[in-house]
């Protein structure tokens, strides 16, 4: 046992580093990783066909518990339900962007304000936030970002303050809901929370804490979004929302199966209908709806992620068999002395400074196992740990422009464009919004849980 503790510890920190670095790919990183796990860990050092199998998780697929769930159900190695929901939403998201939502909506909003430019970055930053409820925030920041530079161009304002602060809320509105953040994704279908859980939840924490955002951003931004032409501009020229949509029936068809979607989540755990179930509907329905077009949204689909996911499983499904991860909680509980109020807090910061700098995504699929264990030794209840971690996850990430998937795509379309940002800009406004809505996020735990 001691030769496969040592060899998953040390696959999974050279997997970690070498998604820090970024000079490879990083599914194949964690999908690579994987495979040295199920060779080296569980085939050569424990010689257990049985824990392969039961971390590949393929039988889950058979169960009726994976499609219709009515009992609680513990999920071990590969979450296949999270991958197939993650891949139903990717789907549905490529239809959407085709027939132009995006684009339609960001641009519509700008003209019910009137294109000025306070109110823009005011409704923007809520969008954001609202659109990351439902939708990954990579995609809401890819096309939110873009329009941004676009409104930027014609209303000659400096984008980049918008686009930091979109990036931002968008971090915090995927915080509010299960299928918001990947991270929450996760922590949902290990620990059977449904959409509701998370809402009443994280969402209230997220939604007192964007009031707060909204007011911390206006102040440090409003002198830097003044027109830098001082001209007023005459809305008549610039281009119609209408003109954003490529296809009007697809655009109908689009926007009703994403209204479909949230109706769904919103209900699963009423209706018993597993995220797993939803994401494959959602998929089918999409692809049915395209015709033709079905096969270019499959290629679309971002397939890396998917693999990203599936080794990380499997190297977190390692570092659970052989019991690290046990160790990992005796330690918190030891430092803390069993308070709640102790292990809360390390739980909260910790996570929140380790997903400033390395992908929150892998570190909340680690977390997990290490929650259930620190619920059983200490009695504070797993929803509380849960909430926890999914906050400091999702809200540590916007501190730094790697800490989170959708604040490397907002700088990198905002460098693409001409206007780049540097690690100095970017942390000198979004690291202490960050410390804010954290320190707002550690007593809104302590006085309802605690």
């Amino acid at each position: 046992m001691l030769a496969a503790q040592i060899f998953a510890v040390i696959i999974f920190l050279a997997m970690f580093v070498l998604i820090v670095l970024d000079k490879i790919e990083r599914h194949l990183v964690t999908f690579g990783s994987g495979i040295l796990t199920l060779i080296v860990v569980f085939g050569i050092c424990l010689r257990d066909g049985k824990a392969i199998w039961d971390i590949i998780a393929i039988k889950d697929f058979v169960k009726s518990n994976f499609w219709y769930q009515v009992a609680e159900s513990e999920s071990k190695g590969i979450n296949w339900a999270t991958i197939v929901f993650i891949a139903g939403m990717m789907v549905m998201v490529e239809g959407m962007a085709k027939a132009g939502f995006f684009r339609w909506l960001c641009m519509k909003i700008a003209f019910l304000v009137k294109c000025k430019t306070i109110p823009i970055f005011v409704t923007f930053m809520i969008m954001s936030a609202i659109l990351s409820m439902f939708i990954d925030s990579i995609t809401v920041i890819m096309f939110l970002a873009a329009v941004t530079i676009e409104l930027a161009h014609l209303l000659k304002f400096n984008p980049i303050p918008m686009i930091l602060a979109e990036v931002f809320c968008a971090n915090l509105g995927g915080s509010a809901t299960m299928c918001g953040d990947p991270p929450n994704i996760i922590i949902g279908t290990s620990l059977s929370f449904s959409f509701f859980d998370f809402l009443l939840n994280t969402g209230l924490c997220a939604g007192i804490s964007l009031v707060f955002s909204i007011i911390f951003f206006y102040f440090a931004f409003r002198k830097e979004l003044v027109s830098t032409s001082g001209e007023k501009v005459d809305i008549s020229k610039l281009p119609s929302p209408d003109s954003a949509i490529t296809n009007k029936k697809d655009f109908i068809i689009s926007t009703l199966i994403f209204a479909l979607a949230v109706v769904l989540l919103v209900t699963h755990s009423i209706t018993h209908l597993t995220v797993a179930t939803i994401g494959l509907g959602i998929a089918v329905i999409t692809l049915l709806a395209a015709g033709k077009s079905a096969l270019e949204l499959l290629k679309k689909t971002d397939y890396k992620t998917l693999v990203f996911f599936i080794g990380l499983f499997i190297v977190v499904g390692g570092l659970e068999e052989t019991g690290i991860l046990e160790y990992i909680a005796e330690f918190i509980r030891t430092i803390s002395g069993g308070n709640p109020y102790v292990t809360v807090a390390i739980i909260l910061w910790i996570s929140a400074i380790a997903s400033a700098f390395i992908d929150n995504i892998p570190f909340a699929a680690t977390m997990v196992p290490v929650i259930n264990s620190l619920a059983a030794s200490t009695g504070i209840p797993i929803n509380t740990l849960a909430w926890t971690l999914a906050i400091g996850t999702d809200i540590g990430g916007s501190a730094t422009p790697i800490g989170a998937s959708a604040n490397v795509v907002g700088t990198s379309v905002a460098a693409k464009n001409g206007y780049p940002i540097s690690w100095g800009r970017y942390c000198a406004k979004l690291a202490p919004a960050t410390v804010i809505v954290l320190a707002i996020s550690t007593v809104y735990i302590f006085a309802r849980y605690l």
